[in-house]
């Protein structure tokens, strides 16, 4: 199920992302343009007061540019003779006992797009040798994590460039890394299947956690992409709910977000489900529509070179046209658009870049926007060829953010509140799938079930 790509036997195509940074670099730095990269991974942290070492995370520029998930770890791209060394700890025969052999640097060769590894105690003599054998040598570090010394034997030492190029040279992927977004959705899809088989019999959100994480975990991902999110009733209002601890008896829907991580590579996939053996109720049928058909009218307009602020927009219209249909709504298309109302109900951006981090980097988000039907979209501008975003619209009804408005001149002839009072119960319905951008459309690499039969089918087999 996860590694069934045979392109998933390959390495990680490392090398490929260092002449990527550095084509890009070459591109952009005016002038002072860098001949050598460094970047530190992420090195072990202890908890405080204890032994025990804090879960690792490995820094996400260093797995781009290396492939490697071990920490303490360091590498050097030399630009001008395209090789790349990884640096690793060496052995510690006292570690030995409790830890068991660490890989070595044959070992690492094997198995990285690398063309040296090396110990770190050798990292120091090793950057003084490339910087004494370049002439006018720059070295480009990230900023993250310390230089192992003062190096004085290059010129000069860039600290603001690399790690903006990363930034944005991430935000495009190869076939690669497709491959791995798809094996995190494979994954995905079925702890979202097992959850949605434990709605009958679980008694709290806790337990359909447990469930999703089981899953993910016997297929091999120990990681979540994200804290997940198990939220019954109101709790579906809040974004991101990170209790995922009360009970489900009375309540109506259950939202669950949440998502494998495969090899650093993260899906990002929603479902919202009734949680009555008989399906939703009739106003959260009417909403659960109503976002379908949200991202139905987005998932057309999306190819390469669409601008997202447009495919944002189009969510909010199809929103206010639903929620006008049933009533909740009242007025004029235009003039609810225009005071923003449909704001109230459809608070967050319509999706973000997805890839090594579930809010992956590129997006050149405008939090301080005064318009707040963008002021949370995470990206901003056309999207590239080749680009992965989530796609996922909703509609809430949390009283802190809905009851202002009811009060605001500007809006509250826009709500009915009559109407409204029978849709609290709700909480929230949202819909988010990950798609690949393409020349002429899109690909859905999510696959987990979809729409109201499917979901039932599964939750009532």
């Amino acid at each position: 199920m996860t590694d069934d790509d045979p392109l998933l036997k390959c390495k990680y195509p490392a090398k490929s992302h260092c002449r990527k940074v550095s084509a890009y670099l070459e591109s952009s730095v005016k002038e002072n343009v860098p001949s050598t990269l460094y970047l530190q991974g992420q090195q072990t942290r202890m908890n405080e007061d204890n032994d025990e070492a804090a879960p690792f995370r490995q820094r996400r520029h260093f797995l781009y540019l290396s492939g490697c998930l071990l920490p303490d770890c360091h590498l050097t791209y030399n630009i001008l003779t395209d090789t790349l060394t990884l640096f690793i700890p060496p052995l510690d025969h006292d570690s030995v006992i409790w830890s068991g052999l660490p890989l070595s640097p044959e070992q690492a060769l094997e198995k990285y797009d690398i063309d040296a590894c090396l110990p770190t105690t050798e990292l120091r003599e090793h950057l003084v040798s490339l910087g004494s054998k370049t002439e006018n040598g720059i070295l480009a570090v990230t900023g993250r994590g310390d230089l192992p010394f003062s190096p004085t034997e290059f010129k000069h030492v860039d600290t603001e460039t690399l790690h903006p190029a990363i930034d944005v040279c991430r935000v495009t992927k190869d076939a690669y890394e497709i491959a791995l977004l798809r094996a995190a959705n494979n994954i995905t899809r079925a702890a979202h299947s097992a959850a949605m088989r434990s709605i009958r019999t679980a008694k709290n959100e806790t337990e359909l956690e447990a469930a999703f994480i089981a899953s993910c975990i016997s297929l091999g991902a120990k990681n979540q992409a994200y804290h997940g999110i198990f939220g019954s009733g109101a709790n579906a209002a809040t974004l991101h709910y990170q209790g995922n601890n009360e009970p489900l008896a009375g309540r109506r829907n259950i939202l669950i977000d949440a998502a494998a991580e495969w090899h650093g590579y993260c899906a990002d996939v929603t479902r919202t489900m009734p949680l009555h053996p008989d399906g939703f109720d009739v106003e959260s049928a009417q909403i659960y529509v109503i976002v379908e058909k949200m991202q139905e009218a987005c998932f057309k307009l999306l190819k390469a070179g669409v601008k997202w602020e447009d495919v944002h927009v189009l969510a909010h219209e199809v929103a206010v046209e639903g929620l006008l249909s049933i009533g909740l709504l009242k007025g004029d298309k235009k003039d609810i658009m225009d005071k923003r109302t449909s704001v109230a109900f459809f608070p967050h951006g319509l999706g973000h870049y997805l890839g090594l981090d579930t809010h992956d980097t590129g997006g050149n988000p405008n939090y301080e926007d005064q318009d707040p039907m963008f002021k949370y979209l995470r990206v901003r501008g056309t999207l590239p060829e080749n680009s992965v975003i989530t796609v996922e619209p909703g509609i809430y009804f949390c009283r802190f953010i809905v009851e202002p408005y009811l009060d605001d001149e500007k809006h509250k002839d826009f709500i009915d509140r009559e109407v409204l009072e029978r849709f609290w119960d709700v909480g929230g319905v949202r819909i988010e799938d990950d798609v690949l951008i393409t020349k002429d459309g899109y690909e859905n690499l999510t696959t987990a079930p979809k729409g109201i039969d499917d979901m039932m089918a599964i939750m009532n087999a």
